[in-house]
Formats: structure tokens, sequence, C-alpha cells
């Protein structure tokens, strides 16, 4: 198969002017400017275990509404066909119910290792997947401390699937689905710094009902999902040994200490990639 090679070279030329001038543009300051995220807040001491949040997202998303139901000792987890699960434990306090997705992350790790910005943070807080800028590597999936993105092996097409808390509601105006459709008002949207100063006022107004601690503050870099609990949050599944720090910024100082050749790499990789493809357009017009 041939390549274009002045797509090829175009591709390769912007990146590797990137790379060059990669520490300039992070020395400069940021704009005054910043937008808020938005973010949601999930109170697990409010939650009934109704699906709601489920069959809410499965609709809207036009998936296979669940078929299965929380139950403890059974671990339901997210894929394909599913973003967003509820999970029931048997707890120091009883049985507690979780909400699970994507957690939206501040600085995602998945974002970061997207060579072509498929898996994009928004500026107004959700990270969504760009089906048109994506190659296929996978390695969001690879990267994510949540587990949370799956791609569908089975499919003719397959994407990368995830909770994208309802982008394209939001740009309408409208809340995520999960949140208008919670009847127990488990979920709470709105941005996050407002949602944790709600947190936080729960927690000091009712400490016999909370753990004292907002999953989502810290956790790799903080995130645009938010958690109370009544209870410690390993007792809900929850990985307690994430970093506080981002992931992303475990690479910065790797980037520039290793020789040109293993950064330009991933680059030269992203060159064939968009000349083959430019390629298999122009000969498919001929179909």
């Amino acid at each position: 198969m041939s390549i274009d090679r002045r797509n090829f070279f175009k591709v390769l030329g912007v990146t590797g002017a990137g790379l060059a001038f990669g520490k300039q543009a992070q020395a400069e300051p940021a704009g005054e400017e910043e937008t808020e995220f938005k973010a949601i807040l999930y109170d697990s001491t409010r939650c009934v275990g109704c699906q709601s949040c489920e069959f809410s997202c499965a609709e809207v998303h036009n998936l296979p509404e669940p078929e299965d139901f929380p139950e403890v000792g059974v671990l339901r987890k997210t894929n394909e066909n599913r973003r967003t699960v509820v999970n029931a434990y048997d707890t120091s306090k009883g049985e507690v119910y979780v909400k699970r997705q994507c957690m939206h992350c501040n600085q995602p790790a998945c974002g970061a290792a997207c060579l072509t910005q498929a898996m994009l943070k928004t500026k107004e807080g959700p990270v969504i997947w760009r089906e048109n800028k994506c190659m296929g590597c996978r390695y969001c999936m690879i990267s994510c401390p949540f587990d949370i993105p799956k791609f569908e092996y089975n499919s003719p097409n397959p994407k990368i699937t995830k909770c994208n808390m309802c982008f394209e509601r939001q740009q309408e105006g409208q809340l995520p689905a999960c949140v208008e459709n919670c009847p127990a008002e488990a979920l709470v949207f709105g941005t996050r710094r407002e949602l944790m100063a709600e947190a936080r006022r729960r927690i000091v107004e009712n400490p016999d009902a909370y753990y004292p601690h907002i999953y989502g503050e810290n956790e790799a870099g903080g995130t645009s999902f938010l958690y109370l609990s009544p209870v410690p949050f390993e007792e809900i599944g929850f990985r307690t040994n994430i970093q506080n720090a981002s992931y992303p910024a475990l690479t910065k100082g790797f980037l520039y200490s290793v020789p040109a050749v293993f950064v330009l790499v991933p680059s030269v990789l992203l060159g064939i990639h968009k000349a083959t493809k430019s390629n298999l357009d122009k000969t498919n017009n001929y179909d």
C-alpha cells in the first residue's frame, strides 16, 4: 500500500514542531479566565439501588437495558453495553449501594496516553471520546487507573465506550440523564467547587452519617465525579492506593530526559496512520 508522502511529512512536521516548542508553551502563564469544571456529587448514603441511573443511561445512549441487579457478593462492571453500574456491598454499617462509571479526571491519564487526542478532557469537565480521531491503539484502556474505557471487540465497527457525563445533553442545557432521573437525589450536578463545598457541609453537619473523606477530591489529581460514603471507601470496592498526583504528571520529567528519538516514535507512527488513512479515503472515493 502506497503512502501519501506529502500528508505524512505534514503531520510529522506539525508534531515535531509541537515537541520543539513544548517547554516554551508550558512556561507561558495560564489565562486569567478559567472555566470551572462541571461535576457530579454522588452520596451513597442516599442511594437505594433502584438502578434508575442505569436505565436512563441505557435509554439516552441507545444501549440494552440492564437485566441483572445489585447483589451483595456480585461485582457488576461497566462494559461496552453499559456505561454505569450500581453494586451492593455488605459493610460495617449494613448494606450500601455504590454507582460506578467514568471518574472524569481533572487531568485524565487516558487523554495523556492518546496520541491523537481522541480522548479529550473538555473545558466544561467531561472526558469524551471522539471517533473521528481514534486510531484504535487502546492506550486509553491501559492507562486508566479506574479501568473504565471499554472496546467493542465483537463489533464490525468497534468503538471505545464509556460514560461521557451526557456531554451532548449538557451542551443543550440539560442535566446528565442519571442525575435527572435519580428519585432519591443521590446525585447532584453543578460546578466542582460548589459540589466540594456541599460535600464538606454534609460531612460537618452530620458527621455520624459520613466517613470524613471526599473520594475524588485528590485521587489521581482530582476528578469531576465525587463520592460521599458512610464507611471507609475500601469497604465499598474503591481503590484507596490511587496516588494524589495526576498520572500524566509522572511523565513530564521523563519526556525531557530521554533521547528525542524515543519521543518521536509515536509521532512517526501517527504520521503513517494519518497518511495511510488519507490514501485509503482517496481510494474509497473511486469505489
